[in-house]
């Protein structure tokens, strides 16, 4: 608020050369020519309306959507190496019959080079081939145990980003609503100021005031119009920021509903009881475990590597120079792979997953560190600002009656319009004040529910 005060003074002073160049008649007249704001009827947003605007537009939280989309879609691919894998296959060629002896032929026959020549003959094979695994120490089913669990951990992501949403939502309305309603306080201060210049304007005339409380007034009614200008750009720019986090890039003009934020029934308990709800519900939390489960299936399914792999097999062809005379063939066995040497491979992957493991470990260490923090500071910050909101409240009284005695002491000429133009700026800003301490308590509210995570 003092910056504010002290940009609105530096522009009132250039007001009032303006004024003091063009002549008072010429702010007389700005007077008169002042645009009234449209009254223009505007559908009004809720807050829930909001938050399903966002819901459902958001592109943050649809792209969390699609990650966990695509983590499920990775639990397929990785159950797919235990179900049967059959294959269909079939050729064609156009080849010569020409037979090639080949290196170590016992019989003298046929090592001596038989004639060639350049026919050709058609030659179709068609095959149809299967396998299963029947185990593999573990590697395949850590991996699908693995993929479940980062499916699961892009789940609890996702509601990470729901709460983000929520929150930056929630923020964004009540920074609109009190923009709002210092738009009205504003105006009200622009109401006060022109009814001082109307009342000491006839004082003027009638010789019975100086000339200076005039141009006083004149100077503190431009600065208070200069607050209003401020204030309404302020809440279109509010309602620009809210538009963002809704993910509506062509919204129509709406009115922001004057809802308050709800008192929390956990906004009074101790901070101690509180992390250890929120350590169980906060979903930043349930992504981390998620993952090193995750990592933890992982390495069982890198050891697995260590050891054979066996598999069913069986096929059956049928191949000829012709297809009315193909001739079948089928073949049914046992498949065994063990990697006895790979130059460290298993053991370099099984090393990474580890350290891998280690560092999801200290990230969830590090998050139960950020949770207390949160719903330390979310607490520290709703009961300061309930301490404001009553503070606040006895300002603007007593400023209205600092107002009210300042304008009957200079009507009976006892005051002077330096204390009445104080006055008056001492109530525009505790109002203002009081919009703000209203604004932070729920900020503070709605922070306190997502550190709590509440649904």
């Amino acid at each position: 608020m003092k910056s504010s005060s002290t940009s609105i003074s530096s522009i009132g002073v250039a007001c009032l050369l303006a004024s003091l160049r063009a002549g008072g008649d010429a702010w007389a007249a700005a007077d008169v020519a002042a645009p009234a704001p449209t009254s223009a009827a505007r559908a009004t947003l809720t807050l829930s309306q909001a938050l399903e605007k966002a819901s459902r537009n958001q592109p943050s939280l649809r792209q969390a959507r699609a990650s966990t989309e695509a983590a499920a879609g990775r639990v397929d691919q990785a159950r797919a190496g235990y179900l049967p894998q059959v294959s269909l296959t079939g050729s064609y060629q156009r080849t010569t019959g020409n037979f090639s002896p080949r290196p170590g032929a016992t019989s003298a026959a046929v090592q001596a080079a038989p004639p060639w020549n350049t026919n050709s003959y058609d030659f179709f094979n068609f095959g149809l081939g299967a396998s299963q695994l029947i185990y593999d120490f573990g590697q395949t089913s850590g991996r699908w145990a693995a993929a479940e669990a980062n499916r699961d951990a892009a789940q609890s992501a996702e509601r990470t980003a729901a709460f983000t949403l929520r929150l930056t939502v929630e923020r964004a309305f009540f920074r609109a609503r009190a923009a709002k309603a210092l738009i009205a306080v504003a105006r009200e201060g622009v109401d006060n100021q022109q009814r001082h210049v109307d009342q000491i304007k006839g004082l003027v005339g009638a010789g019975l005031r100086p000339e200076i409380d005039l141009a006083r007034v004149r100077t503190d009614l431009a600065n208070a119009r200069v607050q209003l200008i401020a204030a309404e750009n302020g809440l279109e720019l509010a309602k620009a920021q809210l538009n963002q986090a809704m993910g509506e890039p062509n919204p129509v003009p709406y009115d922001v509903a004057e809802v308050e934020m709800p008192a929390l029934a956990e906004e009074d308990g101790s901070a101690a009881a509180l992390v250890d709800a929120a350590l169980a519900r906060r979903p930043e939390l349930t992504a981390l475990q998620r993952q090193r489960l995750a990592q933890d299936r992982l390495i069982g399914s890198l050891k697995g590597g260590y050891g054979p792999a066996v598999s069913a097999t069986a096929g059956a062809t049928e191949t000829g120079t012709a297809l009315d005379r193909l001739v079948p063939n089928w073949v049914v066995g046992a498949a065994l792979s063990w990697p006895l040497l790979q130059g460290g491979l298993t053991k370099g992957q099984v090393r990474e997953a580890n350290a891998n493991l280690q560092g999801l470990e200290a990230q969830i260490e590090a998050q139960r560190l950020q949770v207390r923090v949160e719903i330390e500071g979310a607490l520290l910050g709703v009961r300061a600002s309930k301490a404001t909101v009553g503070a606040v409240a006895d300002a603007v009284a007593n400023a209205a009656e600092q107002l009210r005695l300042a304008e009957s002491r200079y009507r009976t000429g006892l005051g002077n319009a330096i204390e009445l133009g104080d006055s008056q700026v001492a109530l525009t800003t505790a109002e203002a004040q009081a919009v703000q301490a209203r604004f932070d308590l729920a900020a503070a509210r709605a922070q306190l529910a997502v550190a709590l995570g509440l649904p």
